[in-house]
């Protein structure tokens, strides 16, 4: 018997030998693997790290030292290199390098930091990855649909028309922050254009749907910020565990209780034979959800959608429809606010296309916003909605020369790409004409992308364009407004979306009194003020003269500070009776 316990003895050293060099060899290959990737990414220019932490600690700030403190990352190159922990990051900021990830099939990949959407959004079209993402990809792009958006018009109309009545209330010259009246318009937008439910978010801005919705964006941006969060584990221990689940439990609760309802209304009238052929002209209909109806429609065909499926999309939807837009046409009316010649721009262009600040927006008009748009995508290029935009690389790749290893997080930093003096010449000057089809021809393709770019770009382009156009211009065309913050205070937080920490901060005046912009031999811009008693068509007619003439249109009168006259020429636009005797808006810093 001795044999044989030395043969069991002798089995059980080799196996053990031979799992111990087995886990030697590979811990040797990783080490070997890391220290290449290490060697490949340590060549980037970027901040010193430490051991382990790497950048992590100088990371731990707050969410406006945090924007910060990444956009002083970016000052290293157009390529620069970060560790968060053990994981490396490059933040990309030259068009050529954007071009190499976000043109390519190959890095369609989203980065591990969009996990912890997860939870809320599942793997729907914006976090989900390869063939899934494919299908899906191709599966909702006739929701969004040439004739869809246009059905979606009534909609944009009668929320931003609650909108400016709700603002009639502040339009008395004071200060207030306008951010929360234009975000809850939002809101009411994607609720009733994704699932037909008007939740009336303006007038009960206190609901709990409304606040889960404003909360779970910040307490995922916490998570994504702190290394020692993120372990599902250690999140529940030390992190906002609980009040997270609380905000997805209202929100998925509502979404469900949408699709169960509306699923049952989709039987019924399956049944009763009332539905008509659902193709690309018929969804977005009265009585249709162009993007639900369509999810549901293809559930029904047996195409694999459970309701699970049908939440993802919706609530992508709602995410990426709601505080995105809200931004975009905050900071354009921020960027007006402060430039009172751009806005008079605006107004004329305004007062040229519709006959009354009441009259519904439809595509015809929306087409003639040539300014109005070009000052969107100028506020988009200052303030992108969303700032930051990650891949995570499945292969190698070159980057302005430099080899960045597979697995590593790309990020592109639209803040910063849009600020490349070589593309944008002087980059903080707020200038819509950079925008004109003669100026676009002359940039890199990548130079600006707000709604990233390439086969992964944001589906809904079109959509919040038309959203955007639609509220700033109902803005514009019963006020004139003044920003309260000048560029150089602005504080801001880079979280989800890139917004003003202290909100937007704004006066409303009603626009019933006209001003006149007056270009003197130096090129300098002044304001003059005058009453005008004449009727709304009369004002038409003299602004439409203006525009015309090449803007120049004359009122009688002189600004009470300048004394300016009409030199050279002059523009038309209402101001209201709270500038009269105030400084003279143009020569106001910003």
């Amino acid at each position: 018997m001795t044999w044989q316990v030395e043969m069991v003895e002798w089995s059980s050293s080799l196996v053990t030998y031979t799992f111990l060099t087995l886990l030697t060899v590979m811990l040797a290959n990783w080490f070997y693997k890391r220290r290449q990737k290490v060697l490949l990414i340590e060549q980037i220019p970027g901040p010193k790290a430490l051991p382990i932490l790497g950048n992590a600690l100088e990371l731990n700030l707050d969410p406006r030292e945090l924007f910060k403190k990444i956009n002083s990352f970016c000052d290293f190159g157009g390529v620069a290199r970060v560790w968060l922990g053990q994981a490396p990051y490059c933040l990309v900021t030259h068009a050529k390098a954007v071009e190499v990830i976000l043109s390519s099939n190959k890095h369609l990949d989203k980065s591990r930091d969009y996990t912890f959407l997860h939870p809320w959004l599942g793997t729907g079209l914006l976090t989900s990855t390869g063939s899934k993402w494919h299908s899906r990809r191709k599966m909702l792009t006739p929701a969004f649909h040439f004739k869809i958006l246009e059905d979606f018009l009534e909609v944009f109309n009668s929320q931003s028309t609650k909108m400016v009545e709700k603002l009639a209330q502040r339009a008395d010259g004071q200060p207030f922050d306008i951010f929360p009246y234009i975000t809850l318009c939002t809101l009411d937008v994607i609720c009733e254009t994704a699932m037909g439910v008007n939740i009336k978010a303006q007038d009960n801005s206190e609901s709990d749907y409304v606040k889960a919705v404003y909360r779970i964006g910040a307490l995922v941006q916490q998570r994504q910020a702190r290394p020692w969060l993120q372990p599902d584990l250690l999140y529940r221990l030390i992190g906002s565990s609980k009040e997270h689940d609380a905000c997805l439990k209202i929100l998925h609760d509502f979404s469900n209780g949408t699709i169960h309802s509306r699923r049952i209304e989709f039987q019924k009238e399956k049944r009763n034979k009332l539905a008509k052929q659902m193709d690309d002209v018929v969804i977005g209909k009265k009585r249709r959800l162009a993007f639900l109806d369509l999810l549901l429609e293809y559930s029904e065909e047996g195409r694999g959608l459970s309701d699970e499926d049908i939440r993802e999309e919706v609530d992508t939807f709602m995410f990426e429809g709601h505080d995105t837009t809200a931004a975009a046409i905050n900071w354009s009316l921020y960027l007006l606010g402060c430039h009172p010649e751009i806005q008079a721009r605006v107004h004329e262009e305004l007062d040229m296309i519709f006959s009354s600040p009441d009259q519904p927006v439809t595509m015809a008009e929306l087409r003639e916003m040539k300014l109005t748009e070009n000052c969107i995508k100028e506020a988009l290029r200052l303030f992108p909605s969303v700032p930051f935009l990650a891949r995570e690389l499945q292969e190698e790749a070159v980057l302005d020369n430099y080899r960045i290893p597979e697995g590593t997080t790309v990020v592109v930093v639209p803040y910063k790409l849009h600020r490349d003096p070589d593309q944008f010449p002087d980059p903080e000057r707020f200038d819509p004409d950079r925008f004109l089809p003669e100026n676009t021809s002359k940039r890199h393709p990548y130079a600006y992308v707000p709604f990233s770019a390439g086969p992964r770009n944001c589906i809904g382009q079109k959509f919040a364009m038309m959203e955007e156009k639609i509220l700033l211009s109902s803005i514009l065309r019963k006020y004139r407004a003044e920003s309260c913050t000048r560029r150089e205070d602005l504080r801001l937080l880079g979280e989800l979306i890139l917004r003003p920490e202290n909100g937007n901060t704004v006066k409303l005046f009603p626009r019933s009194i006209w001003y006149t912009l007056n270009t003197l031999d130096n090129g300098e811009t002044r304001v003059r003020r005058s009453r005008i008693a004449s009727t709304r068509g009369e004002m038409s007619s003299t602004g439409a003269a203006g525009v015309a003439g090449g803007g120049a249109g004359v009122v009688a009168g002189e600004c009470g500070r300048c004394g300016v006259g009409g030199r050279r020429g002059s523009r038309q636009a209402e101001v209201s009776p709270g500038a009269q005797g105030s400084s003279c808006a143009a020569s106001d810093p910003e």
